[in-house]
């Protein structure tokens, strides 16, 4: 089969297949395909790829029209879409709840669609999972970013000038991202805090050092372990429990998220404007609406005295190790659709069988049909009068 990897669209600087993967899949004896400078961004030349049996091609284009299977972080442009053959398979992190629209193109367009955010939660799936993967980049490079605009030591100093106390850090969210941050803070010797509304990440937390704080009574433990949306009253519970800890601390990282819905709202302004100045907030939610009330997606702001960082590229900030990893689950993606038959004829690459709870779970438009549930639920109109299932003042992502 022809795989193509395109070069992603700025500002994104990672690459779907790094030199290692594309050689392993060439070894299988596919042919694999890169547009020019694809791999700049995560240290990945051109050089690499020929070396690893790659084929470097300096038209998008043409290699979208010569391919089988694209592989791509976020989705490509208009103009790479508009050139892949009917069937062509892409595969991405494409993000269908929340660009449904843009499924419902890719269908127009006759493309075979497998979205790597969509992967269930199971044992089977963790070699793929690249949702975690990145969490664990942005956890540990927010946390970092967070540090040096804190301006302060973060560890307990003694001196011959005096004590210099440890730097406070809360997080808000005990995912992977959350878990990672709170890790990289005890590493760096500060005193933590983490909250979730999941008691069973309670031990994962004390574990790597950190104090677990618990609101009796309010749970948000949802199916496969995600997190569920709460409702508007235990969502201000919420808010007023971590009032004190949030004016306490130095850096609150927070990293709330609820697949396919608007991230909570854990800090009100109030609450902000009750901090330090010189105090820091990592919003690591912000691309589905932030966990803050001043959160700015995609910028860094000061507010009162309180620096807030929206940036919703965190992975991309680190496109080698990000891309790498990326790569590897990628591959393992790859090979189990081979393994159930996804094969080049002469009509379009075909996948023989649709028996497995993966491959079901990441399908997203098949034919000229989006074919994954949920999304199409998202393209269906709200009813008459619907307030669209958002609480007062909640914004959409």
């Amino acid at each position: 089969m022809d795989f193509g990897v395109l070069r992603e669209l700025h500002p994104e600087q990672r690459v779907a297949m790094v030199p290692e993967a594309a050689r392993q899949l060439a070894a299988l004896g596919h042919r694999v395909r890169v547009q020019a400078g694809a791999g700049l961004g995560a240290r990945c030349p051109d050089e690499c790829y020929e070396e690893a049996g790659a084929e470097v091609v300096v038209e998008p284009n043409d290699l979208a029209a010569r391919s089988d299977v694209i592989l791509c972080v976020r989705v490509p442009s208009p103009e790479a879409l508009g050139a892949m053959r009917p069937g062509t398979v892409l595969i991405g992190l494409l993000g269908p709840l929340v660009h449904p629209e843009l499924m419902a193109d890719l269908a127009s367009r006759g493309l075979q669609s497998f979205s790597l955010d969509a992967l269930p939660r199971i044992s089977r799936a963790q070699s793929m999972d690249v949702l975690s993967a990145m969490s664990t980049v942005s956890g540990y490079r927010a946390t970092i970013v967070a540090a040096e605009r804190a301006r302060r030591f973060l560890p307990l100093l003694m001196t011959a000038a005096g004590t210099v106390a440890p730097a406070r850090v809360l997080v808000l969210g005990a995912g992977v991202a959350g878990l990672q941050a709170v890790a990289t803070a005890h590493r760096l010797g500060a005193v933590v805090q983490a909250f979730d509304a999941r008691p069973v990440v309670k031990e994962q937390v004390e574990s790597l050092g950190a104090a677990f704080l618990t609101l009796p009574d309010v749970t948000a433990e949802g199916a496969g372990g995600y997190a569920r949306a709460v409702g508007a009253e235990e969502e201000a519970r919420e808010r007023t429990f971590l009032a004190g800890p949030v004016r306490n601390a130095d850096i609150v990282i927070t990293t709330a998220m609820v697949p396919g819905s608007r991230a909570p709202l854990l800090v009100s302004k109030e609450m902000v404007d009750a901090m330090r100045p010189g105090s820091v907030i990592m919003d690591l939610a912000a691309e589905a609406g932030g966990n803050t009330a001043v959160t700015v997606p995609g910028s860094v702001i000061e507010h009162r005295g309180v620096i807030v960082d929206g940036s919703t590229d965190w992975p991309s900030q680190m496109p080698e190790p990000a891309s790498q990893l990326y790569s590897r689950n990628m591959l393992n993606f790859i090979r189990l659709l081979l393994e159930h038959g996804l094969a080049a004829t002469e009509n379009g690459p075909t996948l023989a069988s649709l028996d497995d709870e993966i491959i079901r779970a990441t399908l997203i438009t098949q034919g000229d049909q989006v074919v994954h549930a949920a999304t199409r639920d998202r393209l269906r109109p709200a009813p008459p009068g619907a307030a669209g299932g958002l609480s007062e003042g909640r914004r959409e992502p």
